[in-house]
């Protein structure tokens, strides 16, 4: 996958869009700094903004496309390609596949290592698109069952899962 040129940091291009203020981006930076994490979950746990917002902000900063999941019909079928632990660990979910080509939805299509680890599970060239944590987790909930529901527990990896976070 080809490396893609940021040309914004994410706090430039929410200013630029109006979401955030100036005092806010140097609050946030402030908690950054001392607590650590990512820009766009500290801005989003202060409630300075949305998942929404960030997406779109996200899709500017990195030209990904944005695809709102909630009216989008995924293919049940996908989830097999994908091990349930490496679809929570890197916040993602299958929803399209044309030969060697899959599509995901990710919250962050930037992180080369989670697109690495499914390029290599899948022996497929992927595609990535931007979404939104929470829609990726609802989808995850719908098609990864839970096997204390008495449903099949999904799809399983003969490696332990890591629990590195993305």
């Amino acid at each position: 996958m080809p490396k893609r040129i940021i040309t914004k940091r994410l706090g430039d291009v929410l200013l630029e869009r109006g979401i955030i203020n100036r005092k806010q981006l140097e609050h946030v930076l402030a908690y950054q700094q001392e607590h650590g994490g990512l820009l766009g979950q500290i801005l989003i746990h202060l409630k300075c903004c949305n998942e929404e917002d960030i997406a779109l902000a996200l899709t500017a900063q990195y030209g990904f496309p944005y695809l709102p999941l909630e009216n989008y019909e995924l293919d049940a079928s996908l989830m097999a390609l994908i091990p349930e632990s490496i679809a929570r660990q890197y916040c993602l979910i299958p929803i399209d596949r044309i030969g060697n080509a899959l599509t995901l939805a990710m919250a962050d299509p930037s992180n080369v290592n989670a697109i690495e680890e499914v390029e290599r599970l899948t022996q497929c060239i992927i595609q990535a698109f931007i979404s939104t944590p929470s829609d990726i987790l609802s989808a995850i909930e719908k098609f990864y069952p839970r096997a204390s529901e008495g449903a099949p527990s999904g799809p399983t990896s003969s490696k332990p899962s890591s629990t590195g976070s993305a």
